[in-house]
């Protein structure tokens, strides 16, 4: 079985990583399913998010996303 991690990607940086110049990794390790049930919630994205938390990090960092890939 493969490994996947849930990174966080933002529009408005080079390459969709953070203001630092860093991959923001959401989950470090998971199966396929769970990234893919994780990605698949409201409030992994700046465009569907409702709570205050990710609507501040919209705010201060742009639009941006949750994706993953293979480990």
């Amino acid at each position: 079985m493969e490994g996947y991690r849930v990174v966080r990607f933002f529009r408005d940086h080079p390459n969709g990583l953070n203001r630092s110049g860093r991959r923001n990794t959401v989950i470090a390790r998971c199966t396929l399913a769970e990234a893919q049930a994780h990605c698949q919630d409201p409030e992994t994205s700046s465009s569907t998010c409702k709570l205050p938390v990710n609507m501040a990090r919209t705010r201060r960092c742009g639009p941006w996303f949750d994706g993953y890939e293979a480990r």
